[in-house]
């Protein structure tokens, strides 16, 4: 099969529904109209400022804070302040961009929103969601880098947590670097056509300007602009792609890595597994193309040959692969053998980990999985051959070892299996069991109990979820809080360890 072509299940991209459509106004040398003198208005007339505008200011009186804008207008030398010592009337918006009003009352705010649109111009009456034609959101400004953020008017407080966030996150060296990029953008498309060449410049451009705190020193283009002419030099090797392995974690797209994020906003071709949450390839560049390759125990699967062929032939033809996997893609996610493949094409790979099931488990019920009184170490082992029995090359008699902390993955069918074979190598049939589906989830589910009742836990819990089994002594050192399986979001008190 041609991968190329006939792509096995290949996910397309959804877009979600928007309240509203972000937009980025070009205003400079605009004429715009602000109504009011009040401080609020005198925020937004600043914004518009600052944005190159012509801000015509109409009003009898000004606030304190609105009038020291005026006088040190020159602060935006693009923009310009025009004061008009008069309320506002039906001839201000002719050729104006748009217009802003702060209106006490809504018989005011509703004359100014239909005049301003019986002359065609966008309106926005401040804090009068209905007399608004569009809305301002919190800003995070590095321009020419402007993130702005919305919430429709339900949570600015929520807007302005996200902003400060976001701030946090964006470095202010980043404003330097996206000069650059303005003053080196048409020289590099002259030398690299569009395709991978191009975005190759780039990612590496971008990583640059991430992992530095410094504004880009003197110099730093010519030294790109030569990189841009090695890269057209050399367009057999840089056209080859390159694959990465990423974990995607439990489930909660909150927990990924921000490296993991990164891959996946520049990605390709995306090849994930069954178990990776929509909410986590959500997160993806969406013009990646997304392909399902989900293997999963007693369903129809894809091969994992046939995976390995589509990573290779994708990455020969100059794609940037990432190979989404639940998890830890270094654990129980079959890593080495894919790895190995692409060594042997000399096909590039690097490999981004996640949070592996155990870890989020113990996280989400707020248990440890090594105690100093109980549990010295922790175990992970695969819950079942490859034929669907127990597996066969484990050391038994080791893994029944009662200072240590052991899970399960993918147990669920052998659970009983398992609790008997680890009774018969005499661990104590009352040691602590903790069985949980879909964990970070909002279908998480969880149990708990003994290797005695583990056949209980297991027919409440099912198996057609993915499913952990947790079993040691240190899952009995507190009462843990979960989440109710009736559906109800209600919670449980859940006692570990009791009989």
């Amino acid at each position: 099969m041609d991968v190329l072509q006939q792509p096995r299940n290949e996910a397309p991209a959804r877009m979600e529904p928007l309240a509203k459509l972000p937009v980025f106004w070009a205003l400079e040398g605009k004429r715009v109209v602000v109504a009011g003198g009040s401080d609020a208005a005198a925020w937004k007339a600043e914004l518009l400022g600052a944005c190159g505008a012509q801000v015509h200011v109409y009003a009898d009186a000004l606030s304190t804070t609105f009038e020291r804008l005026i006088l040190r207008g020159a602060e935006h030398p693009q923009g310009s302040f025009v004061r008009h010592c008069h309320e506002w009337d039906e001839t201000i918006f002719a050729g104006a961009a748009i217009a802003i009003a702060d209106c006490e009352e809504d018989d005011e705010a509703k004359a100014f929103f239909d005049a301003a649109r019986l002359a065609g111009v966008p309106v926005n009456v401040i804090d009068k969601p209905a007399f608004c034609q569009f809305q301002f959101g919190s800003i995070v400004n590095r321009s020419p880098v402007v993130v702005s953020i919305s919430t429709d008017g339900a949570a600015p407080i929520l807007a302005q947590a996200i902003r400060r966030r976001i701030e946090t996150l964006l470095p202010r060296a980043l404003k330097g670097w996206a000069e650059l990029a303005q003053t080196l953008r048409d020289r590099v498309n002259e030398r690299l056509t569009p395709g991978p060449l191009r975005r190759a410049f780039w990612e590496r451009f971008v990583d640059r300007a991430f992992s530095s705190s410094d504004t880009p020193e003197e110099g730093v283009g010519g030294l790109l602009l030569e990189e841009a002419d090695r890269l057209r030099e050399a367009p057999a090797h840089s056209s080859r792609g390159r694959v990465t392995l990423v974990g995607a974690g439990p489930g909660d797209a909150e927990l990924l890595t921000l490296k993991a994020v990164r891959a996946l906003q520049a990605a390709d071709v995306i090849l994930f597994d069954d178990l990776v949450s929509s909410e986590v390839l959500e997160l993806a560049r969406r013009e990646a193309k997304r392909m399902l390759v989900g293997k999963r125990g007693g369903r129809t699967s894809c091969r994992q040959e046939d995976i390995n062929d589509m990573m290779v032939t994708l990455a020969k033809a100059g794609k940037r692969v990432v190979r989404l996997k639940s998890g830890d893609p270094m654990i129980f996610g079959r890593a080495g053998e894919e790895i190995a493949h692409l060594d042997r094409e000399n096909i590039p790979v690097d490999v981004i980990p996640g949070i592996t099931a155990a870890s989020a488990m113990a996280s989400r019920l707020g248990i440890s999985l090594t105690h100093r009184d109980h549990a010295q170490s922790v175990r992970f082992i695969t819950g079942h051959s490859r034929h669907g029995g127990l597996p066969t090359d484990v050391n038994w008699r080791t893994v029944a070892d009662s200072h240590t902390t052991t899970v399960f993955y993918m147990g669920g069918r052998t659970a009983p299996l398992i609790a008997d074979r680890l009774i018969d190598e005499g661990l104590s049939s009352e040691t602590p069991v903790i069985i949980i589906s879909d964990v970070s989830r909002t279908t998480e589910r969880a149990w708990n109990g003994t290797l005695a009742t583990i056949s209980d836990g297991i027919a409440q819990i099912g198996y057609d979820n993915p499913v952990l089994i947790a079993i040691g002594s240190t899952l009995a050192a507190r009462q843990i809080v979960a989440q109710d399986t009736d559906g109800f979001g209600s919670d449980r008190r859940m006692a570990l360890g009791a009989r």
